[in-house]
């Protein structure tokens, strides 16, 4: 018979790999709870995850494309503009989600023990059934469009990883945050629609004055959105030390979420 000895964790004491393993099935029950949830009693359902990037790309186009004329790479702006709100979409849920996920769950979060990180981690899992659906769509797109990426969109699930691995340390932190502080449920939203224009998303960043230039080098978020919108679209390419550092800032940004997110943890049944 074993036997399970439940210790208060370190300040930087990581969830061990075993317990997180362990305990897979509560992430992915949580997964599949948010997945009914948000689509329950809706006319239109899971359309609405093709519906929100179609509109977006269609403003967008219309706005930078056409009446701004900024360039796209030699391909429609349209589609320019639907690819990186593919990817822009996966950041912000998981962000978004995972931001509001403890709050969420307050009644388990206070009363049964599992590891908390697996609420805000498990909300990946539902942004990556949407991420598949609307990129359906995408391919879909390039065929009607005449774009034929090639081997580039093997490198597809790489940014995304970056994306998603980003977005889970900053939602790890926020969610933490959130516990003790509800104010992070007002500014997390304020802070993807600012980081929506802040980001190449529905333009190049070669688009932008030599003298802002420097904004979208240092801005990680950037190499990730331009990065897979290349791989996408088979179109441009970023630098190379943008493709070796979007990785490494990723998994940074992760483990100091995950570190800190940690280091909280002993305080959330208290504070929820």
């Amino acid at each position: 018979m074993s036997r399970i000895v439940i210790e208060p964790p370190g300040r930087l004491n990581l969830p061990p790999l075993r317990e997180l393993w362990e305990a897979r099935e509560v992430a992915l029950t949580f997964g599949q709870r948010d997945v009914v949830l948000r689509y329950r009693q809706t006319a239109v359902g899971v359309l609405w995850v093709v519906l929100q990037p179609l509109v977006a790309a269609g403003i967008f186009s219309i706005i930078f494309g056409g009446v701004a004329k900024l360039p796209s790479g030699g391909v429609p702006y349209f589609l320019f503009s639907f690819v990186g709100m593919l990817v822009w979409n996966a950041f912000a849920n998981v962000v978004s989600r995972a931001s509001s996920s403890l709050v969420a769950n307050q009644a388990l979060v206070a009363k049964v023990f599992f590891p908390r990180a697996l609420v805000p981690l498990s909300t990946t899992l539902s942004v990556l059934l949407d991420f598949a659906v609307a990129s359906v769509l995408g391919l879909a797109l390039l065929v009607a469009f005449g774009v034929s990426p090639g081997w580039s969109l093997l490198l597809v699930p790489f940014w995304l990883l970056c994306a998603v691995l980003l977005a889970l340390g900053i939602g790890l932190w926020a969610a933490a945050v959130m516990v003790k502080y509800r104010d992070v449920a007002y500014v997390v939203p304020w802070v993807v629609q600012v980081g929506l224009y802040a980001t190449p998303v529905a333009y190049a960043s070669a688009a932008a004055p030599a003298n802002l230039r420097w904004f979208f080098d240092v801005n990680p978020l950037a190499w990730v959105v331009e990065g897979f919108r290349a791989a996408f679209l088979g179109v441009g390419a970023v630098p190379w030390w943008q493709a070796v550092a979007a990785p490494l800032v990723s998994l940074a940004v992760f483990g100091l979420g995950l570190v800190f997110f940690q280091a909280r943890e002993r305080e959330f049944a208290d504070l929820i």
